[in-house]
């Protein structure tokens, strides 16, 4: 459902672990177990992988940092040695490299002026000594539950969250603040999840309710609230990239409205996200569509369009298909993909060809690059777009 994506907003709302100490040393501890996704490939996509990574036309040496089977082989320059031997980081190239002050020899090259910090240095070595299991990209591992980490503190954790948070202010060396009174909660529950201050009825009942349910029945009126899907939809609206105008040259309004209505109405009725993707992506194409089906394939359309007279509409027909397919990449798949419109993406698992497969799907529409001047005096009722606010169901 939607509104599970709330899950961890809610917490972090109730929470009360804000920093109140300062840390009781310069730099932040260093993970127990050290994660290919989380620590190490942020650290190699930002100084290797230009060099040694997916893609093949600017990779050096013929050494590839971003797979396994390539870091772990005997390098092709030096059959003896391997950029990465698991559980030995002083035998390892990559290390060597990291460490040696041999300018010839040190990795990044100096003319890079790319140079990692000594921290994210043992972070390395630490991975490297720990197995160096590498991880797919983030975007394609399924969500698992984590084991809940050790605390300082088993008494202040009132939610699994906690383990995690209460973990972080630890290895930071911070303490939690106290626990926030109700009318401070309430505060941060409202806009939180409406993006509005509580209203006075709603502070006297939050007030006056010293049952142990009192915060979840009020979690449970902020939901039902219109305005939590209002605030909700806002950040689909980013993401979807929605506008009430057609975003080149002269830039009029027009009439795209009911969509928004649509993603709000989603929001508000906790919509399956499953249902609510599939309708976006192709809900015309579903058995009998409904108006509200058709409605929500605006998405495809939230993209600008030109009103410049003399253009050339293949050329702007093209634009909306790659900025389909770039939304698409971002909104549904977790990675950004527009790199490899030009050549293979220097960081992700994603080539040229993969990019050109995926537009080629949104390359199918019948649409046109340029579809006349728009008149703003009265706008026009889109045969695809148009549903009136009351018949949202159909």
């Amino acid at each position: 459902m939607l509104r599970q994506s709330l899950y961890f907003i809610l917490l972090v709302a109730v929470g009360s672990a804000a920093c109140s100490e300062k840390p009781t040393s310069v730099a932040p501890g260093m993970a127990d177990q050290i994660s290919y996704n989380f620590h190490v490939r942020p650290i190699l996509s930002d100084n290797c992988f230009a060099c040694h990574g997916p893609d093949e036309n600017k990779r050096e040496a013929g050494l590839r940092l971003d797979m396994a089977e390539s870091a772990f082989a005997a390098l092709k320059e030096n059959p003896g040695a391997h950029a990465i031997v698991p559980g030995k980081p002083a035998e390892s190239e990559v290390v060597k490299r990291l460490e040696t002050t041999d300018e010839p020899e040190m990795m990044p090259p100096p003319e890079s002026n790319l140079k990692l910090t000594a921290e994210e240095v043992a972070i390395i070595k630490k991975w490297i000594k720990q197995g160096a299991e590498y991880q797919p990209h983030w975007a394609f591992v399924p969500p698992v539950k984590s084991d809940l980490p050790k605390v300082s503190d088993a008494d202040w954790v009132q939610h699994d969250i906690d383990h995690f948070i209460l973990a972080r202010l630890d290895q930071l060396g911070l303490k939690p603040n106290p626990v926030a009174d109700k009318m401070h909660l309430l505060k941060r529950l409202s806009i939180d999840l409406t993006g509005l201050p509580p209203g006075l009825e709603l502070m006297q009942a939050y007030r006056e309710d010293e049952s142990p349910e009192a915060t979840e029945k009020i979690i449970d009126r902020l939901l039902e609230s219109p305005a939590f899907g209002e605030r909700m939809a806002v950040l689909w609206m980013d993401i979807s990239r929605y506008s009430d105008s057609y975003g080149y040259q002269d830039d009029n309004i027009r009439t795209q409205w009911p969509y928004r209505d649509w993603v709000i109405h989603a929001f508000n009725e906790n919509m399956p996200y499953d249902q609510f993707i599939t309708w976006q992506l192709a809900g015309d194409l579903l058995p009998d569509p409904s108006k509200e089906q058709i409605l929500a394939t605006a998405f495809n359309r939230n993209h600008k369009y030109t009103e410049e007279g003399g253009v050339i509409p293949e050329e702007y027909r093209v634009e909306y298909n790659v900025d389909k397919t770039n939304t698409f990449s971002k909104a549904i798949l977790g990675m950004t993909v527009e790199c490899a419109q030009c050549h293979d993406h220097k960081y992700d698992p994603i080539s040229q060809e993969n990019y050109f497969q995926m537009y080629a799907f949104f390359n199918n529409t019948p649409e046109k690059g340029y579809e006349g001047d728009v008149s703003i005096s009265k706008p026009a009722k889109h045969p695809i777009m148009w549903v009136e606010h009351d018949d949202l169901d159909g």
